[in-house]
């Protein structure tokens, strides 16, 4: 442990650059090749929007988990248990749980009713140019915070294997990652997005596994001892087997885990990335394994994190983690070198970097045909769309994105901030934006159009304005390890809402303004659309008839 201390803390860097670059080319050669074959079979919008809906329920299993399973399920939540402890964990099991609320109310409903974004079931019934453009830019505000932390996560991640130095070479990595993401979203579309998904979900539950029995084995398969030495070398006065570490040290803390726990639980049933999966498969039946299939794959998953998280405590420590490059992100790489050294180091971040390359390619894609699909087409041109043009203007949108993501993440890198607490907000955006008006709409025959802009708008300015105005961004206390304070901005001060998260505030108040726009609208909610929704959503008819359109 005292040679990896000086290693990151003297040169900036871990392992070999040169074995680190090689392993990271060939993932990205390999998954550029599948992206280039897949690009062949774009013909159409259902093509690139939904992978011409014949991804099986397995396949997109496999995908979901690859989706799901970002740079914060690898790189933040493995960071925040080796630095926190059970603390850290508590993100592993709000990201699950999220699961069974998709399983049981959105995931076959959603798939039976939409052709290829959120946007098509919210405005199944509902007056469609305001309803689309609001689910447009709900989406395109969950799609961004989730970006922020992916981008982030790349350039810590680089930086560390690299030994970069410097903001502006930092940024520099930033922008090739952007590049890259790019390139899979205008060539490969779904399709390509896909396959690249499953393959990286693959490499990342298998290097999991090895990190996980490679740390066991340091410790006879004795979890008891790897807590014991987890908590021995912890921060002082910090105990990482109870809770309270991260959260509980004040009444705001507490109130701040509820509203973290809350984001996390019901957020998953509202990401616009994940919804869109559901439109891949051929049958509603498909849908229901496929997130069956996801649930086994990250809940076992998460299970290794616990152990590699603890493990990064126990072997490299919380002192180094927290001084490498990439703070709590560095927390897997830091322990795959003390476990394998180079080769394994290279491995595992080739891992991750794939990892961050596919979720920013599902984001992407999600959200250019969110504008492409529901604004442009649908909105602007009314449905008279020429031949290609939906997705032209989806590809030039995600070019868009593309350099808006890199510009935020150069930020986020900066600024230190740890990526699964960046993407607790995404999480905070989408629960409070999207899940009311979904369940709302696929539930309650009242609802009506202002019920549903009530909601979205709503629950989206709350929780951005409560982000914006909280320690997330401006005020936070600085961190002794870093000497930086964990804000997006160093200098100033300008929160006066005390939460990081404001699921507890902006979920519930979108919940009842979806309510309160239902009930004070004078005009009346369309009994006969209403009746067709209920439907097509509980036996898939009409399901295949619109992706035909």
């Amino acid at each position: 442990m005292a040679d990896l201390s000086v290693v990151a803390a003297d040169s900036g860097t871990i392992g070999s650059p040169a074995v680190n670059i090689s392993i990271f080319g060939a993932f990205v050669v390999v998954t550029l090749v599948i992206t280039f074959r897949a690009s062949r079979n774009n013909k159409s919008a259902a093509d690139y929007y939904a992978a011409g809906r014949n991804i099986s329920g397995t396949q997109n299993g496999l995908a979901i988990a690859g989706d799901y399973l970002s740079a914060a399920s690898f790189l933040g939540i493995a960071g925040a248990i080796a630095v926190y402890g059970y603390d850290g964990f508590l993100y592993s099991i709000g990201f699950l749980v999220a699961w069974l609320v998709a399983l049981l109310l959105v995931a076959e409903l959603m798939r039976n009713t939409a052709r290829y974004t959120m946007a098509d079931v919210l405005a199944f019934r509902m007056r469609q140019g305001p309803v689309r453009t609001a689910a447009a830019i709900s989406t395109l505000a969950v799609s961004l915070f989730y970006l922020l932390a992916q981008m982030a996560g790349a350039g810590g991640l680089v930086t560390l294997l690299l030994g970069i130095t410097g903001e502006a070479a930092q940024a520099l990595v930033v922008v090739l990652v952007g590049a890259l993401m790019i390139i899979y979203v205008l060539v490969g579309g779904m399709r390509g997005t896909t396959y690249v998904q499953i393959i990286k979900a693959s490499l990342l539950i298998a290097g999991a596994l090895v990190m996980t029995l490679w740390v066991l084995t340091k410790f006879g398969f004795n979890l008891s001892a790897l807590l014991g030495d987890a908590q021995a070398v912890a921060v002082e006065g910090r105990d990482v087997l109870a809770p309270g570490a991260q959260y509980g040290a004040t009444s705001t803390s507490k109130l701040d885990f509820v509203s973290l726990g809350l984001a996390l639980v019901l957020g998953t049933a509202g990401l616009p990335h994940v919804l869109m999966r559901f439109y891949t498969v051929p049958t509603a039946k498909d849908a229901r394994r496929s997130v069956v299939w996801a649930i086994w794959l990250i809940g076992v998953f998460y299970l290794f994190s616990l152990v590699i998280g603890y493990g990064a405590g126990a072997l490299v420590g919380p002192e180094t983690i927290l001084g490498a490059p990439g703070a709590v992100n560095s927390a897997a790489p830091l322990l795959a070198f003390e476990l394998g050294g180079t080769i394994l180091l290279g491995i595992i971040a080739g891992v991750a970097f794939a990892t961050i390359l596919a979720v920013v390619a599902g984001l992407t894609i999600t959200a250019s045909a969110s504008f492409a699909h529901d604004v442009y087409a649908s909105v602007i041109k009314k449905g008279q769309v020429p031949p290609n043009g939906e997705v032209r203007v989806a590809r030039i949108t995600a070019v868009v994105i593309g350099a808006i993501s890199i510009g935020l993440g150069i930020l986020a890198l900066q600024a230190g901030l740890n990526i699964a607490f960046l993407v607790a907000l995404a999480f905070a955006v989408a629960a409070s934006a999207n899940l009311p008006t979904i369940l709302y709409t696929l539930f309650w025959k009242r609802f009506t159009t202002q019920g549903a802009l009530w909601s979205m708008y709503g629950g989206l300015i709350t929780c951005l304005v409560l982000i914006i105005f909280s320690p997330v961004v401006s005020g936070a206390p600085v961190n002794p390890a870093t000497g930086l304070s964990p804000s997006l901005f160093q200098d100033v001060d300008f929160h006066w809402f005390p939460l990081n998260n404001p699921g507890i505030i902006s979920i519930p108040l979108s919940f009842f303004l979806g309510w309160l726009g239902t009930v004070l609208s004078k005009e009346k909610p369309d009994l006969d659309k209403n009746a067709e929704l209920e439907v097509r959503s509980l036996t898939g008819i009409g399901a295949e008839k619109a992706v035909q359109h």
